[in-house]
């Protein structure tokens, strides 16, 4: 190499050092242009897998409020509102009276017909009774002779006394042996007892008189109580029956309905408010809005073990006659509510197995509470125990609700409707 050749050489190399540094300042940017994409291309996958996660986050968030029920919840009531008990019933007369004859004929005459208002006394019916006439006469014949025996031997008797009297003086005074004296005493003795025997007869007969002339006092029927004919059957010539040789036929029959009767069988539920002075409505529908006014006058204090009701009588007054016994009644009952007892709408009821149960929200979670019921207003039922007026009652609760089921109030609670 000539000594230029390093000069030259270096020459070249000092040519050259601007082209190896622009090559190096691009292999730099390069460099960082990828830098800079591996970066945003990091950031986009970052920035997604945290929006990812985030909505997952926020649809189980989502999916888990949604698997809590929500639900609408009522307060119940407090004083329960009194209630109308409404119950059919049958009108009956006051005193209801089947009139038989005593005794045995043929009818003479009738004086009243179906539908006669009668007074007490008032003469329905006379009888014709020839045996029973023969009878009375012979027993007053027979009377008459008993009478006549009773005075002779009280003749008889007066003799003996006067006789055992002088008797028992001879007899003292020797003129006459103890054998008479001993017999006129005892004669006397013997006319006593006759006349007490004779006395008996004539008592005994008199009062077979009595009883015969009783019941010829029957041939007349009368009335027994002011009232009603309401049947006839008998006619003039029909031959009476007083039971003798068969049953007595009724001749006639009566009614007083100045005051009706009507029994009602009430459930047993409801017989703790029947107090016997209680008032009641009573309808009927040939009278069609119009109420009469009726008194609880009794009850048989006793449940019917078949029916479980109470029987109780209502009595009303019908002065005027408008009401006719054997109508068909419907008693209005008014019964007080039942102190500290609350009322639900029945959509909160559960009918489980063991129980009526409704659900209450308590800590934001559903509790089966058992409650007990009174009278059902319907649309509402009263709970007698188990809820307060405070509780949070769950309104239509799913059949499948179970105590400790987490729940959400969807309003307010509102009052119960």
């Amino acid at each position: 190499m000539t000594p230029e050749e390093p000069g030259a050489l270096g020459l070249i190399t000092r040519e050259g050092e601007p082209a190896a540094s622009s090559g190096r300042r691009r292999a730099w940017f390069a460099l960082a242009v990828a830098a800079g994409a591996v970066l945003l291309l990091g950031a986009g996958i970052y920035g997604g897998l945290r929006d990812r996660a985030s909505a997952e986050a926020t649809l189980a968030r989502a999916t888990s409020e949604a698997a809590v029920p929500i639900v609408d919840v009522v307060h119940p009531q407090a004083d329960a509102p009194d209630q109308a008990l409404v119950l059919p019933g049958q009108t009956v007369a006051f005193i209801d009276t089947p009139i038989y004859a005593r005794t045995a004929g043929y009818l003479r005459a009738w004086n009243f017909d179906i539908g006669a208002h009668v007074h007490k006394g008032d003469l329905l019916a006379q009888i014709e009774t020839p045996e029973l006439d023969r009878q009375l006469a012979q027993a007053r014949a027979q009377l008459a002779q008993m009478q006549a025996a009773l005075v002779q031997a009280q003749a008889n008797m007066e003799l003996a006394k006067v006789t055992t009297g002088r008797s028992s003086v001879l007899v003292r005074q020797g003129w006459t042996s103890q054998q008479q004296g001993d017999q006129d005493r005892l004669s006397y003795a013997a006319s006593l007892a006759a006349v007490n025997a004779a006395r008996a007869n004539m008592q005994a007969q008199q009062s077979e008189v009595d009883r015969l002339e009783q019941l010829a006092g029957f041939e007349r029927i009368v009335a027994p109580f002011d009232g009603v004919i309401t049947a006839r059957n008998t006619d003039v010539g029909a031959l009476i029956n007083a039971g003798a040789g068969g049953p007595a036929a009724e001749l006639f029959h009566m009614t007083e309905t100045s005051t009706l009767r009507i029994f009602v069988a009430v459930p047993e539920v409801y017989a703790p408010a029947m107090r016997v002075g209680a008032a009641a409505m009573v309808t009927v529908d040939e009278y069609a809005g119009e109420n009469f006014r009726g008194t609880l006058v009794r009850t048989d204090n006793a449940i019917n073990p078949t029916s479980r009701t109470l029987l109780v009588e209502i009595d009303v007054d019908n002065a005027d006659g408008r009401l006719l016994p054997g109508a068909y009644a419907f008693v209005h009952f008014t019964l007080p509510g039942r102190a500290q007892s609350v009322t639900i709408p029945v959509n909160t009821l559960l009918f489980r197995s063991e129980g009526l149960r409704v659900g209450v929200v308590r800590d934001a979670k559903a509790e089966l509470v058992p409650i007990t019921i009174g009278r059902d207003y319907g649309d509402r039922v009263e709970v007698v125990t188990g809820l307060h007026p405070g509780d949070q009652v769950i309104l239509n609760p799913p059949d499948s609700l179970v105590s400790g089921t987490a729940v959400r109030l969807a309003t307010k609670a509102p009052g119960a409707a």
